[in-house]
């Protein structure tokens, strides 16, 4: 009787849990095999509370995969949850109503006592009420080098930008390319916001992203920023490929010397068996000014009418910032947690020099944050044609640069 009354009690809370248990979509731009292997920790995290991730990534660049995320949530064929970039990508979205408010969720987890730095939060911020899920820190201000390649070519491996550029003959000279750089225009982009980053002063970089400043923007400290794009555009000319990935291969194969991106580069050298500060170096800066931008990733989820499917929202929103998520997430990521209590002692040597920039506070807030999507389009179509156009000169971009910047809000 005893075994019959338990075998009903287990019988009847399966029931419930599987009742309560949801499939949800979740859709993001993580294809790399790097990436890939990240995060299926957060899928397999979220599978252990008894929902079921449904795994919806898109294999092209991030504004391609946000369009097609707009256009299914207001077409009424929202998904269950999706990534973004921080910052102002989804103001639209908020301002229509079309995603849920996560202030209870925050509340009740004390999101504002774990998530650092705080601006992360702030940017999940309309009016007061939460609307995403930080999950972690991305920085796009290094310069990744191929041990292998320097040490093929016999040159000593560069401590900075300008023992790069100095470096670049030799290279050539030795069959291999320079720097590595995919032909899409966010990468270019991206390439100009480190150089602007680490160039020029925190004072200029905030002047010109976050005051809008047209006029710095058109100013003698800004025209060495674009100089230096100049170099970059020459030296990345043999650089025939598309995707960020695909840059990257050619440094683990011992093709290129070096590439310009964000930290989540790692994911891929972390899959090819390679090891920091002896396979591949950082540097932070360009080795020329040691600081990070705070840019990432973050989770929103659409609003939904089915009650499970909310549930399952609220289980995942909670389950991406559990301390053993964070650190399996990122460790493969390549990135640093939104959690400063979380330990990550076993994090490989360029992500402890991410780490201590951090702690030390040595950031910039990403452009992301700072600019609209609307402006930040417009700055990559004209990195595009700078890249594409080799007649174009760092005095005429600039120009066009400025203009943005004086019509950005």
């Amino acid at each position: 009787m005893k075994l019959t009354v338990s075998f009903i009690a287990a019988a009847l809370l399966a029931g419930t849990s599987m009742a309560s248990a949801a499939d949800l979509e979740v859709m993001h731009w993580w294809t790399s095999g790097g990436e890939a292997k990240a995060v299926a920790e957060f899928a397999k995290a979220f599978n252990a509370t008894g929902n079921h991730w449904v795994d919806a990534a898109f294999a092209g660049p991030g504004e391609q995969a946000r369009a097609i995320m707009v256009s299914r949530i207001t077409g009424g064929d929202p998904m269950g949850a999706f990534q973004f970039n921080h910052g102002r990508q989804a103001e639209d979205l908020i301002e229509a109503g079309y995603l849920r408010d996560l202030t209870d969720i925050a509340e009740e987890e004390g999101w504002k006592d774990i998530i650092t730095p705080s601006s992360l939060l702030d940017a999940c911020t309309v009016d007061g009420k939460i609307y995403c899920v930080p999950v972690n820190i991305h920085s796009w201000q290094w310069l990744w080098l191929s041990n292998k390649t320097f040490n093929d070519a016999g040159i000593a491996v560069p401590t900075n930008w300008d023992e790069f550029v100095a470096a670049a003959p030799k290279l050539e000279a030795a069959g291999k390319i320079p720097m590595a750089m995919g032909k899409q225009s966010w990468q270019q982009t991206g390439a100009f916001n480190v150089l602007l980053a680490t160039l020029v002063s925190d004072d200029i970089y905030n002047k010109v992203f976050a005051d809008k400043d047209a006029e710095v923007a058109a100013g003698p400290e800004v025209f060495r920023v674009f100089k230096a794009a100049a170099d970059t555009r020459e030296l990345t000319r043999d650089s025939n490929v598309q995707a960020w990935n695909e840059a990257t291969e050619m440094l683990i194969k011992g093709q290129a010397g070096g590439q310009i991106m964000g930290d989540w580069i790692q994911a891929e050298f972390r899959l090819a068996g390679m090891e920091a500060d002896k396979d591949y170096g950082c540097l932070p800066g360009l080795g020329m000014r040691e600081v990070l931008s705070v840019g990432g990733n973050a989770f929103y989820f659409p609003k939904l009418e089915d009650p499970e499917l909310q549930k399952a929202q609220a289980d995942l929103a909670r389950t991406l910032l559990k301390p053993d998520v964070q650190v399996a997430f990122n460790m493969n990521k390549g990135s640093l947690p939104v959690r400063s209590d979380v330990d990550m002692k076993t994090a490989n040597a360029c992500m402890q020099k991410g780490l201590k920039l951090l702690a030390q506070g040595r950031v910039l807030q990403d452009p992301n944050l700072l600019l609209t999507q609307d402006t930040i389009t417009q700055i990559d179509d004209l990195f595009a044609q700078f890249f594409a156009d080799t007649t174009m000169s760092p005095e005429s971009a600039q120009e066009q640069f400025a203009d943005i910047i004086a019509e950005a809000e």
